[in-house]
């Protein structure tokens, strides 16, 4: 634990409606629970004083957002499932000097970004899902971000940066999480894959993490997102990617694991990656 701030670990999360409660979650599902259990297990034995984490369904047309929340409060409803996640309560730390010195990096960089403390500013479950398994004792205080319309893979990318540079100032440990599925052209059927060629190129993303052939990765991306059927054109992990450079840089060596099985969801491709330097030899 020799880094003092930035972002020490970068992670891809699982987000799907149906797991929002265990005891309701279909038995092909109980294995990711399982994984997203385990890899908030590796994300804790970090350390690191926030999460940051892109939410792919927290939409905002033109601007990036900062939440500066001191408490994040209130219930989760998923709009387009509320059957799935009927108003589950949440209550956890933010960290509002964090999320401020971040919209000055970003603002400085060039990118349009606000901080907000906004108090109606509900939780979508891609946010609320993932946290209550990576982290259900609630104590990591968590900085959210959107997925902008208006913004290409390159300006995400400079997010995910941004937060590196910010938490690097400010001397703060950051894990830096994507709320997202890899492939997401979605269909009715919650046990439905996608299709063998989305398949194929999510196992190739996924073979491509865990062999150590990041650079790779990232620079195949953009051509990958399209064929992919990316979720929201793969902002959240392009911004995910932006920090993963920035631990590249620095590091030249990072491990990347995996927790828990690739998995469906109504014709969605899933799993949990977690990447971060690796162990000296």
């Amino acid at each position: 634990m020799s880094q003092t701030g930035g972002v020490i670990a970068t992670a891809i999360t699982i987000h799907v409606p149906r797991i929002a409660i265990e005891a309701q979650a279909p038995a092909f599902q109980r294995e990711i629970i399982a994984g997203s259990k385990t890899m908030g297990e590796a994300i804790r034995a970090l350390q690191p004083d926030a999460l940051v984490i892109v939410t792919a369904h927290w939409v905002s047309t033109f601007n990036w957002y900062a939440t500066s929340h001191a408490v994040h409060e209130g219930r989760c409803v998923a709009d387009e499932a509320p059957d799935l996640v009927p108003g589950l309560p949440y209550r956890r730390p933010g960290d509002p000097a964090l999320a401020g010195s971040l919209v000055d990096t970003a603002r400085h960089a060039g990118i349009p970004m606000l901080a907000t403390d906004c108090a109606d500013l509900g939780w979508d479950y891609a946010t609320y899902v993932p946290l209550q398994y990576l982290d259900p004792a609630a104590a990591i205080p968590v900085i959210r971000l959107p997925v902008v319309i208006c913004c290409d893979l390159a300006e995400a990318m400079s997010v995910g940066v941004a937060v590196h540079t910010a938490a690097k100032a400010a001397g703060k440990r950051v894990v830096l999480v994507a709320s997202s599925a890899l492939s997401h052209a979605v269909e009715r059927g919650p046990e439905k894959w996608p299709t063998e060629e989305r398949k194929a190129l999510d196992a190739r993303f996924i073979d491509q993490a865990l062999t150590g052939r990041h650079r790779e990765l990232i620079a195949g991306f953009p051509a990958w997102v399209k064929p992919a059927a990316a979720e929201m054109g793969g902002k959240p992990v392009a911004t995910m990617f932006g920090a993963l450079n920035c631990l590249l840089d620095e590091h030249k060596t990072l491990s990347a694991r995996q927790f828990g099985p690739y998995t469906q969801s109504s014709g969605s491709g899933n799993v949990n990656l977690l990447w971060q330097p690796a162990a000296p030899q």
